[in-house]
């Protein structure tokens, strides 16, 4: 059976769904296309957002190839999985070589699965235009494939960075599955970006203003927006950590 191994982690992950008794709610999946190529682009908050991402386009009976970091198919374990799912390895020195397995996938009707902030947001809301990447709107332009926004809220709650994680009963994760963004007679990838930023913005802030966990007090809750009165670190204050964490990595790659 093809992607017997996908098959079999979807259903470990729902397994793991009903266990954490997580309260998913998918909206907007009927606006993903059943068939053909589909650029998926979604917002980057948890170690195991592509389950939820993943999750919506299992609705409509597809199978996402999510772009990941080489790291992840290096481990072990995660490593056979990933190939296993057939995933596309992102090496930030060889970025070309991704792209030419990306481009294949879609060209073969596949949906690509891509975070154009890169690495996970510790503010818990979409990052700044300018630290948004084009490969998303680059491939879409480069295949006609659809160019889907979907946006997630919540399941940071579960596992992301900074040692965050809980196995607390009954969390909201709500997703949300944009209309998909047409290219506009001579746009070019960086206009694409832009409009794909602003409806990941517009979708997130939705999904914050129609949350039905809001904290009680938003002061101290560390996986509530600082735009919004949480203890989430501010925008400017993220991105410093985020270039912290990179440094640290690039550090332990070259041993110094």
């Amino acid at each position: 059976m093809r992607d017997l191994t996908y098959r079999l982690v979807i259903a470990v992950c729902r397994a793991l769904f009903r266990v954490l008794g997580l309260r998913i709610d998918v909206r907007g999946a009927e606006r993903l296309p059943a068939s053909g190529p589909v650029v998926v682009a979604a917002n980057h908050s948890s170690f195991i957002d592509f389950m939820v991402v993943g999750l919506a386009a299992t609705m409509r009976g597809r199978l996402v190839r999510f772009m990941a970091k080489q790291s992840v198919f290096d481990a072990p374990v995660s490593g056979q999985l990933m190939r296993g799912m057939h995933h596309i390895a992102v090496d930030r020195a060889h970025g070309a070589v991704a792209a030419r397995h990306a481009l294949s996938a879609l060209r073969r009707g596949e949906v690509v699965g891509i975070y154009p902030e890169a690495t996970i947001g510790r503010a818990f809301v979409v990052k700044d235009r300018a630290d948004v990447r084009r490969g998303a709107a680059y491939l879409a332009l480069a295949t006609g494939a659809a160019l889907v926004p979907v946006a997630h809220w919540g399941v940071h709650r579960v596992f992301t960075v900074g040692g965050r994680w809980s196995l607390h009963r009954g969390t909201a994760v709500t997703v949300l599955v944009g209309e998909p963004l047409v290219p506009r007679p001579g746009e070019d990838a960086e206009a694409l970006t832009d409009r794909l930023h602003d409806a990941l913005v517009e979708m997130v802030e939705h999904l914050l203003d129609t949350y039905p966990q809001p904290p009680a007090e938003p002061a101290t809750a560390w996986w509530w927006p600082a735009s919004r009165g949480g203890a989430a670190p501010a925008t400017h204050e993220a991105r410093l950590l985020d270039e912290e964490a990179r440094l640290r990595a690039d550090a332990g790659r070259t041993g110094r």
